[in-house]
């Protein structure tokens, strides 16, 4: 296997669970990343070697010392930094993805911002995460995007079954069916100037409560996810389309352009002139 492989995947049609890069890496001493604030989840599992994780959360600081036949899990909006060591620098495999049912997961698996690192319950199941991590790497970009997604289930599912932290999740069922009726109305709607008063109507719920049940179940805040969801589809349009800035504003639900281009640059750090520029796909 070669010292690096890596790859992007950009298909915006799945929604529960989906991938946004991938890759494997034998990294040289001391080679670190950060510190960074990721935007998605991000999975590595550590086939040999050591290093360490660093977490800042406000004003403080915990960092984990790790090697191999582990993993750590960054969360997004988190700060963090990861370092190889010096000696015996890690060799990992990794996955980015994100999804409605991304937080879900790694709650199930017993993963967090609090308690980031994996251990396994035992070798096979150290195994089966590994195994399943480096063939999620033999998918070139795009070119399978069904296989990508159904090994990035399988992904998940050696990786909740084989931790020892596993927990079971409780109900739910009432909350789950809000959540589903409020990502329906803005997968439907996002193009229109809808609000979260519409979404909390459409689930005939009180605008507070509904606010409550929504980021308790997917994580953010109808209005954070209903920002992210629209700029989500402005990068399709970017990269895949010809369309102007203007035209691209108000497909995704922003009438005035220099709304659109801030909340743009708020969530990726560039404009969509920029963006366009160094993920343009048509030749």
């Amino acid at each position: 296997m070669s010292d690096s492989i890596f790859h992007i995947f950009s298909d915006e049609r799945f929604l529960d669970l989906t991938v946004y890069q991938y890759g494997y890496e034998k990294c040289d001493p001391l080679h670190s990343y950060g510190p960074f604030v990721r935007n998605h989840y991000l999975f590595h599992y550590i086939i040999s070697g050591k290093g360490m994780l660093s977490v800042t959360e406000k004003d403080d600081n915990a960092v984990y010392h790790m090697e191999a036949h582990s993993g750590f899990l960054i969360e997004p909006g988190r700060i963090n930094l990861y370092s190889a060591d010096q000696k015996f620098p890690w060799e990992y495999v990794w996955v980015e993805f994100d999804g409605l049912r991304a937080k879900e997961l790694m709650e199930e698996a017993g993963l967090s911002n609090d308690h980031p690192v994996f251990h396994p319950i035992s070798d096979t199941a150290a195994d089966k995460l590994r195994d399943e991590m480096l063939r999620l790497t033999q998918y070139p970009d795009n070119s399978r995007p069904l296989g990508i997604i159904g090994q990035l289930y399988l992904i998940m599912d050696a990786l909740i079954q084989g931790s020892s932290n596993k927990k079971r999740l409780q109900g739910g069922k009432l909350s789950r069916f809000y959540a589903q009726e409020a990502l329906s109305f803005i997968e439907q709607n996002y193009a229109l100037p809808i609000t979260v008063e519409d979404m909390a109507n459409r689930c005939n719920l009180d605008r507070s409560y509904f606010g409550k049940v929504f980021k308790d179940m997917i994580g953010q805040s109808p209005q954070d996810f209903l920002i992210r969801y629209r700029m989500s589809k402005a990068t399709s349009l970017l990269t895949s389309t010809s369309l102007s800035i203007g035209d691209i504003s108000v497909q995704v639900g922003y009438p005035n352009q220099l709304h659109f281009s801030r909340a743009f640059r708020n969530i990726y750090g560039m404009s969509p002139r920029q963006y366009r520029q160094q993920n343009k796909l048509l030749s």
